[in-house]
C-alpha cells in the first residue's frame, strides 16, 4: 500500500473546523427531533390542566431558539480555543444533553410518559450544569452562554412536576 505524497494529514485547524460543523449539525438535529415530536405539542399542551405561572405555548418556540443558538455558539468556541483533550471532556456531557434534550419532547408530548419525563428532565438539568461548568472551565462566556438554558430546564423541571401532578391520568 502506497500514500499519496500529495495528500497530508488533516491539520488542527480543518479538525476543528470539522468539530465545529459537527456541534452546529447535533444540535440542529436534536431541535429537529424534538420539534417532529412536538408537531401538535400546542393542542397537547392547551389540554393540560396547568398551574398559574405555566407560560403560553407561543414562549416555546421562540425560547428555545435563543436557547440552541447559544448552546451551539458556546460549544463551537469550546471546540475552537480548548486543547482536543479538555474539549473531548466538555462536549462529551454536550452531546449526551442535546441527546436528553430531544427525548423530553418525546416522553412528554408524543408519548404521554409524564413521570419518565420528569426522571428525564431531572437528568438533562444535571448534565446541563454539568456542561456549564465544563465550558466555564475553558472559557468563561462559554459557561455563561449556557446559564439562560440551565434556568429554562431548572423551570422546564418545575413545569414538568406540575403538570405531572395536575394531569396524572393523561400524562
Amino acid at each position: 500500500m502506497t500514500s499519496d505524497p500529495h495528500t497530508r494529514p488533516p491539520s488542527p485547524r480543518d479538525t476543528r473546523l470539522a468539530v465545529q460543523l459537527a456541534i452546529v449539525g447535533g444540535t440542529v438535529a436534536a431541535a429537529g427531533l424534538g420539534a417532529v415530536a412536538s408537531l401538535d405539542a400546542q393542542a397537547s399542551y392547551h389540554a393540560l390542566r396547568q398551574p398559574s405561572w405555566a407560560p403560553s405555548a407561543a414562549v416555546f418556540g421562540p425560547v428555545w431558539t435563543i436557547l440552541y443558538a447559544l448552546m451551539a455558539t458556546a460549544a463551537c468556541g469550546v471546540a475552537r480555543h480548548a486543547p482536543a483533550r479538555a474539549a473531548r471532556a466538555a462536549l462529551a456531557p454536550y452531546a449526551l444533553q442535546l441527546a436528553l434534550n430531544a427525548a423530553w419532547t418525546w416522553l412528554f408530548f408524543r408519548w404521554h410518559m409524564g413521570a419518565w419525563a420528569l426522571a428525564e428532565v431531572v437528568a438533562l438539568l444535571a448534565v446541563v450544569a454539568l456542561t456549564a461548568w465544563r465550558f466555564g472551565r475553558i472559557r468563561a462566556w462559554a459557561g455563561a452562554c449556557l446559564v439562560p438554558y440551565l434556568l429554562w430546564v431548572g423551570f422546564a423541571t418545575a413545569l414538568t412536576a406540575a403538570l405531572w401532578q395536575l394531569n396524572p391520568t393523561t400524562l
